[in-house]
């Protein structure tokens, strides 16, 4: 029986929820257009999802189908409870505007002449219909956290950027340019609008009252776009270069660059080192996330035991003491405005014995760039109520719930990815080797149950709706070493800043070629891309781990080097997982170590083991049980699809992959 089928019969038994679920599937399943129609207006007006129906309505309008039934229905539903708002909303635009220096055309409509009628869909965005093509256009949320362009490509004029309708981004780019006051020369932003009637139809979505606060903006309207850029001396006797250039203070900075940890051993130092110098950002090498935590735990007890500036000033000497006593006198001073101080703290002394990075005479606000580091990221699978699989991490709860990321106004989040089975191998071997450096170290450090790590880390899976992950792009440790100019060129554009020289070779507080971590690779040296690691993982490790990520192999591009494409079911996982030799003789080695020298106590009192090696070899071999289980328990869970959940029962999306321009790839693309 087809849903539409099961629908009708539930809606005849009045059985309304039913009923709505069969329709809503049979819009999905592709319902001929008169079925669409029946199930699109069962929804509305039975209190099902009305977003469902306003898109089937939307949609059978474009495709020529009900027209007029569809219009009506959409107007009476939705735009005529909230035409007063759109009226009320357009009207204040318009006297803000009518006052406004820097636009110079008031020739507004009126409210009924507005050719882009904006339906509500939701209560963040709207469907608009374009009168004068005849047809709804794509969802639009003039809210969304999403800068969606490059407006800080070219800043050696002042910013120009066409037919912005984005509440958000006009707030970004009213926020991220600084004052011409503030460097002494003319620095507005030019927003060119291509159509007036276009620009009045979105006033009626959109708040200019902070944006026109500043007096930052300048609206070319049509063919006014050739005034750009505009005399202010000559026009208006505003002579800018005469004010001196202001420092940077906390509460500018307002964008954050989150440079994420997807795993271990991803490339994350070569992309600092790319990063490293570039004159709009502010940056510190990779730091441990605790460490961050702590340090900004002590400043602020600092500041707030402090009885004066003075005080807190000689409690901080390193600190320069004019950042002092702005974080000092700051009102409802947050953790993120301590963290800019720190990376403001770090710059400065920095530029006390070396030349600076820092463009301070830039005209947009630097970014802050932040890399914050854990150990190892580790998720665990969790079975919600409605029997589907969520990815539990702490680690990404930790940032998840983190002050210092809320702070920001703005961010954009990127993803080194390397090569899983490369990853995982370089892994093992810093844990190894992690076990080694020291006597001391060697009695606490082991090699963990690594390939179940590495398995369950789908930290490239991200909840689109988290506010720390919309605005985000996954890009290819190897497109950045074969392809740099490209990779780079692209990951600039995403992060709006411009592809600066200091962005073609590697550095560490602007000095080239720094010395890596041991082990590491210099520069662009390609080495770390086919270095395979055959003595810390084997081909049923790497087989294991090719099937459970192939939607991350397929999604970005990497071909399978040991899967070969033959279903996997319960009883091939159990016997990969019997294969799992290299990384069970490390836990051996290094959890034998351990037990070895533990000192065991009974009742308080410290028991003295005969036999220490027969017990260790027991204790070792009960831990290797114990992961062979949780492997058992993962694989079953795995197969039964790779499809996870957030917390609210909400499925989790790839995070987009960064895509380069063919025309600057310099080789092949990395398969």
């Amino acid at each position: 029986m087809k849903a539409i089928e099961i629908a009708r019969r539930m809606a005849a038994l009045g059985q309304t929820r039913d009923a709505c679920d069969a329709y809503r599937l049979s819009i999905h399943e592709g319902a001929e257009p008169v079925e669409e129609m029946e199930a699109a207006l069962y929804l509305l007006q039975s209190g099902g999802d009305h977003r469902i129906s306003l898109t089937s309505f939307q949609s059978l309008y474009n495709r020529g189908f009900f027209r007029e039934d569809c219009l009506s229905i959409m107007t009476q539903a939705v735009y005529e409870p909230n035409v007063k708002a759109l009226r009320t909303r357009y009207e204040r635009n318009c006297k803000l505007l009518s006052r406004y220096p820097y636009l110079f055309r008031k020739d507004f409509l009126a409210f009924e002449e507005l050719p882009v009628r904006l339906f509500p869909y939701d209560d963040k965005g709207f469907l608009p219909f374009d009168t004068r093509e005849d047809r709804f256009g794509d969802y639009v949320n003039p809210g969304r956290q999403v800068v969606s362009r490059n407006f800080f490509q070219n800043l050696d004029r002042p910013i120009l950027a066409e037919d912005v309708f984005s509440q958000y981004e006009l707030e970004y780019l009213n926020d991220n340019v600084r004052k011409s006051e503030y460097v002494a020369r003319e620095n507005h932003i030019y927003l060119h609008y291509t159509d007036w009637k276009t620009f009045c139809s979105y006033l009626q979505c959109l708040n200019l009252r902070k944006l026109l606060e500043d007096k930052k903006v300048v609206f070319l309207i049509e063919e006014e776009i050739a005034r750009y850029p505009i005399d202010f001396q000559a026009e208006f006797g505003l002579d800018y270069s005469h004010f001196p250039l202001k420092p940077l203070g906390v509460r500018e900075l307002k964008r954050l660059i989150w440079h994420t940890q997807l795993s271990s051993h991803n490339g994350g130092d070569f992309f600092n080192e790319i990063f490293d110098a570039h004159p709009n950002l502010i940056a510190m090498p990779s730091i441990m996330f605790d460490n961050v935590e702590e340090v900004v735990e002590t400043v602020r007890q600092v500041l707030n035991q402090s009885g004066s500036v003075r005080e807190a000033a000689q409690r901080l000497p390193d600190w320069d003491r004019a950042l002092v006593e702005e974080l000092y006198l700051l009102k409802n001073r947050t953790d993120k405005d301590i963290l800019v101080g720190l990376f403001l703290r770090d710059n400065q002394n920095f530029e006390k014995e070396h030349p600076p990075l820092l463009d301070h005479a830039a005209r947009i606000v630097p970014a802050l760039f932040f890399q914050p580091h854990f150990s190892n990221i580790v998720y665990e699978l969790v079975i919600d109520r409605s029997n589907a699989t969520t990815l539990r991490s702490k680690q990404y709860e930790k940032v998840s719930a983190s002050p210092l990321f809320r702070g920001f106004s703005y961010i954009k989040t990127f993803t080194p990815m390397r090569r899983i089975t490369t990853s995982h191998g370089a892994t093992v071997k810093f844990m190894l080797r992690s076990t080694e450096n020291s006597e001391e170290s060697a009695k606490q450090a082991v090699v963990p149950d690594a390939v179940t790590q590495r398995v369950l880390n789908r930290s490239f899976m991200i909840d689109w709706q988290d506010r720390l992950y919309m605005d985000s792009v996954l890009v290819r440790f190897e497109d950045g070493k074969l392809n740099p100019k490209a990779t780079f060129t692209a990951l600039a554009a995403f992060l709006d800043l411009p592809y600066t020289q200091s962005m073609t070779y590697c550095s560490l507080k602007g000095e080239l070629d720094p010395e890596s971590l041991e082990g590491n690779d210099l520069g662009f040296s390609t080495a770390a891309i086919y270095r395979t690691y055959d003595d810390y993982t084997n081909d049923d490790e790497r087989y294991f781990i090719e099937y459970f990520m192939r939607d991350a192999y397929t999604c970005y591009g990497y071909d399978f080097h040991y899967y070969d494409g033959a279903p996997v079911d319960y009883e091939r996982a159990e016997k990969l997982i019997s294969g799992f030799h290299t990384v069970d003789y490390y836990i051996r080695q290094t959890w034998k170590r351990v037990f070895e020298h533990a000192k065991f106590q009974m009742n308080g009192i410290q028991v003295q083991i005969d036999n220490i090696d027969a017990a260790a070899e027991q204790l070792v071999d009960n831990q290797l049980k114990g992961f062979r289980e949780n492997r058992l328990k993962n694989a079953r869970l795995l197969l039964r699809g790779l499809r996870f959940v957030n917390r609210h029962g909400q499925p989790l999306h790839m995070m987009p992959r960064l895509e380069l321009d063919p025309a600057l790839l310099e080789q092949p693309l990395y398969h």
